[in-house]
């Protein structure tokens, strides 16, 4: 693997990894969602990774293949009186964990971070091989 090929590895990890921490974003903006006009509350998505080949050499990168949707049953709650109330009175949540996504949020970050360190520490030790050069 050549040394230029880590930055087209890790461009792709964080790309990958920016992804996640917008799906994630959107788990979070939607915990405490209720049963839409459709009838079906929002379900809490995930990313699946997939790696990738990049370029000639034998490096391989990640990309997003698809993003799921959990098949957990949503949160319900009794409420009566709240418009969105099945027959029973049960009011259907979206079936987001705040702790899980945050989990999945700080390993996203980290991740994220740790690839542009290595992009950064590449940079540094091409920099430092052409000023041996001189």
């Amino acid at each position: 693997m050549s040394m230029f090929s880590i930055f087209n590895v890790s461009s792709s990890a964080i790309s990958a990894q920016s992804q996640r921490l917008n799906v994630v974003a959107s788990n979070l903006a939607n915990v405490d969602a209720v049963a839409g006009p459709d009838g079906k509350a929002y379900k809490a998505r995930q990313v699946v990774f997939q790696t990738t080949p990049m370029g000639a050499d034998s490096a391989a990168g990640v990309r997003v293949s698809s993003i799921k949707e959990s098949d957990t049953p949503g949160r319900k709650v009794h409420d009566p009186a709240h418009p969105s109330a099945d027959e029973q009175g049960y009011v259907t949540h979206s079936n987001v964990n705040a702790v899980e996504e945050m989990v999945n949020m700080i390993s996203a970050s980290r991740s994220y971070q740790n690839n542009v360190e290595v992009m950064n520490t590449a940079k540094t030790l091409l920099l430092k091989t052409l000023q041996m050069g001189q």
